[in-house]
């Protein structure tokens, strides 16, 4: 009776996020379509890949392997509105690491257990894993600024760019780690996605001029509702008992 309704809950929240998220793109692509003098193609790729990366998540909280195919359809999209929108760092990150990634963790899940229906074999860190992922993320943040803020060293003189750039560095550092534990099944990847989340959403609000940005204020806000319940879910997933 208790996993029949657990069973229930899941199905309910992931079609509350799915069904939530293409209202959401359908009422926003309507208003900014009307109103925007150019950028309608963009909008329009961008609310494809918006869906796509909701699938992609809510798979991905669901323990399916299948969430690596609309990952590399996300991913690819998601590249060129950042690298549009000039935040070079995130662009780069994407196509030139998230997009092979979804390679491996797919390959990875494969052998903790994952196929077809049958959810992944998750894992947790422990208390040394954590802070060494803690130390890794503020250093590579620190690198990562420093470079970011070279390469627009001329723009970066405004201050706003500096926020941009900080933002920039610490969504992709968040994004490294939580990719990286995503592959190897970690069940701590939520607690990093729920921090990606909310720093992605105030990213694009630096950006709310652009004519797709509300798509990703929108992405972002129902990734954060799934990350809550990917969480939720892993960490039964990733109970002793359910291990190899």
């Amino acid at each position: 009776m208790k996993q029949q309704t657990e069973k229930t809950l899941n199905t309910i929240i992931n079609v509350l996020i799915l069904v939530g998220m293409i209202i959401a793109v359908i009422v926003t692509n309507y208003f900014k379509i009307s109103s925007a003098d150019s950028g309608k193609v963009m909008l329009i790729v961008a609310s494809i890949g918006a869906i796509a990366g909701v699938l992609n998540t809510v798979l991905s909280a669901n323990g399916n392997i299948w969430t690596f195919l609309f990952g590399v359809l996300d991913v690819t999209i998601y590249s060129v509105a950042l690298f549009q929108s000039g935040y070079v760092g995130n662009a780069a990150l994407h196509i030139l690491y998230f997009l092979p990634m979804q390679f491996v963790g797919f390959f990875n899940w494969k052998k903790r257990g994952a196929h077809g229906s049958e959810q992944v074999k998750a894992r947790r860190l422990d208390a040394k894993s954590w802070a060494i992922t803690g130390v890794a993320f503020l250093v590579g943040t620190v690198v990562a600024y420093l470079i970011l803020g070279f390469v627009d060293s001329q723009e970066a003189a405004m201050g706003f760019l500096k926020t941009a750039v900080l933002l920039d560095a610490v969504v992709m550092g968040l994004n490294i780690l939580g990719q990286v534990l995503m592959s190897l099944a970690y069940a701590d990847q939520w607690f990093i996605w729920i921090l990606v989340n909310v720093f992605s959403i105030w990213m694009w609000l630096h950006k709310i001029d652009n004519s797709y940005s509300t798509i990703y204020i929108v992405k972002y806000s129902f990734y954060f509702l799934n990350s809550l319940n990917g969480l939720r879910i892993w960490w039964k997933l990733s109970r002793p008992n359910s291990q190899n």
